[in-house]
């Protein structure tokens, strides 16, 4: 691959091994095993794999290995690791550098599974942690400590759209010599380069906008090479948190139209934040590139668009969300996003529904408020749809 290759031509060719027979479409190495010459050349592979030499599909796999080898080019990093589903990915980074008396900072406003893991999994192993106000830098800088080997966030909190600045708490993780993680599935790949912004780990949900057309599960895990390989891929591979070699061909398929598909759809939601921004109907619109966002001027210097998702709150509580979502037609009630169709669901009683009213109302999760993910369909259409259904509210 060469350095000089722009984003669309590192999307479609990055990564990839052709066999003997020259295919143009990357091949599905669809094995668990490999077998070996000889008892010697055996032995030396499990002494030690060279880089285009697989022992397990557990441990790597071709069709696994040119997705990753892909993702690292888009995403600049030196290293990825492919795992079974995003939530993996999380666990897989968070565990794998942590041991029992070590101290975690992370962002209280998390995705549900992402807070259960932190807040659950992570102090029954022996693990502090500390939740701070995640776009407060003075919150970050009183929390870390000595001990504190991990701060973690998501780029844009789900489902609230909070921006953190990621530059800001990088400074404040390395001065005391600890990791920055970030989920960065809600700014994509195409809209932030969230390493160059300073995270040293960046993990993706490969589910969302990756496959982008709601068919496989998976995830990966981006970072320096030391990190990836010495770290990570001990832990990963031997609880088994695998990427299966169809799903990596999937995800390949995926990322020769990422740019295509996010840039539409950031176009979409943009237009459509816009013009609902000040509907009666409605208490408020989130958007980050909306000037009426707190933090639209960290976004803007972060992100090359707003990303795919809107949320919108609903007048009239859970009664008017629910009368808004029935009333739907081309929007599909679902809590995936990141999808060609778009897709809208209600946090309150789905992806948030383990935390208590107190947690939802400090995390700014109303009984009203719905996210809908923006798709591929004409934004006339959307905008339709969506007022039509504000009008059964």
């Amino acid at each position: 691959m060469s350095d000089t290759w722009k984003t669309k031509t590192k999307l479609v060719h990055a990564g990839s091994r052709r066999s003997q027979y020259g295919e143009v479409s990357e091949a599905i190495f669809l094995t668990q095993g490999f077998v070996y010459d000889t008892a010697e050349a055996a032995e030396a592979r499990f002494i030690e794999t060279g880089e285009d030499e697989f022992i397990y599909a557990r441990y790597g796999n071709p069709t696994v290995r040119m997705f990753e080898e892909r993702i690292a080019a888009l995403e600049g990093a030196e290293d990825a690791f492919a795992t079974a589903s995003g939530m993996a990915a999380v666990n897989g980074a968070l565990l794998s550098g942590l041991k029992a008396g070590d101290h975690v900072v992370s962002a209280k406003a998390l995705f549900g599974s992402c807070l259960y893991i932190i807040e659950t999994l992570l102090p029954r192993f022996g693990v502090e942690v500390t939740f701070v106000e995640g776009t407060d830098l003075a919150d970050w800088q009183a929390a870390v400590r000595p001990d504190t080997k991990i701060c973690f966030l998501e780029a844009l909190s789900n489902p609230t759209l909070e921006v953190i600045d990621i530059a800001g708490v990088a400074d404040i993780a390395h001065a005391n010599g600890a990791l920055l993680m970030v989920d960065n599935v809600f700014a994509t790949p195409i809209f932030q380069r969230t390493l160059n912004l300073g995270a040293d780990v960046v993990i993706y949900s490969a589910t969302k906008h990756i496959d982008g057309q709601g068919r496989c599960l998976g995830g990966v895990v981006l970072g320096r090479k030391d990190f990836v390989r010495k770290v990570l891929e001990p832990y990963l591979k031997h609880t088994g948190a695998a990427l299966s070699p169809f799903n990596a061909w999937v995800m390949l398929k995926g990322l020769e139209t990422l740019e295509l598909r996010c840039t539409a759809q950031g176009k979409t939601a943009q237009e459509l934040a816009e013009k609902l921004e000040g509907h009666p109907k409605l208490v408020r619109t989130i958007y980050p590139f909306l000037a009426s966002h707190p933090q639209e001027a960290l976004a803007r210097q972060q992100m090359t668009a707003g990303g795919t998702v809107l949320s919108l709150d609903i007048a009239a509580g859970k009664e008017g969300a629910f009368r808004f979502l029935n009333r739907l037609e081309i929007i599909l009630i679902s809590n995936n996003l990141g999808d060609a169709k778009s897709l809208v669901t209600h946090p309150a009683t789905t992806t948030h529904q383990r935390l208590t009213d107190e947690q939802r109302a400090g995390l700014g999760i109303t009984d009203g408020l719905v996210r809908v993910s923006i798709g591929l369909e004409d934004s006339g259409d959307l905008l339709g749809d969506i007022l039509g259904a504000l009008e059964a509210v």
